[in-house]
């Protein structure tokens, strides 16, 4: 009987401080490449490639910041939050698998079949400011 009783309260501490947890983790809405992703410390994502210049390792930092919630204040931009940005560092610079680009029209013998891959970079997000 004691040990059930024990047992229980265990379980409801675990779920409080997961839950704390989640209402306390910092996020924010970046936008980049023309696509918006929603980003929190630690989190690693695939982006559209920046420039050329950009090597493993470098530090990015994005400015278009267009919303930041911190588990007790939410701030949204108009369009953009002014002095907000996000840190990030390059882990990966890659290519997304083939697409298979197909021009066909029937009857009259024309048939183009291209390839592309799409480059892009994964980063993980350091610090949101």
């Amino acid at each position: 009987m004691e040990k059930e009783k024990y047992d229980n309260k265990l379980k409801g501490i675990a779920k409080n401080t997961i839950f704390d947890m989640i209402l306390l983790m910092e996020f924010a809405v970046i936008k980049t490449g023309g696509k918006q992703y929603k980003v929190s410390k630690g989190d690693s994502i695939k982006i559209e490639k920046l420039s050329d210049t950009a090597q493993l390792g470098d530090k990015i930092t994005f400015d278009k910041v267009l919303l930041v919630d911190n588990g007790k204040d939410t701030t949204i931009g108009t369009p953009y939050i002014s002095g907000a940005e996000v840190g990030a560092t390059v882990e990966e610079i890659g290519k997304l698998p083939t697409v298979t680009v197909i021009h066909y029209k029937q009857k009259s013998r024309y048939f183009k079949k291209n390839g592309h891959r799409q480059p892009y970079f994964k980063v993980k997000i350091d610090s949101i400011k």
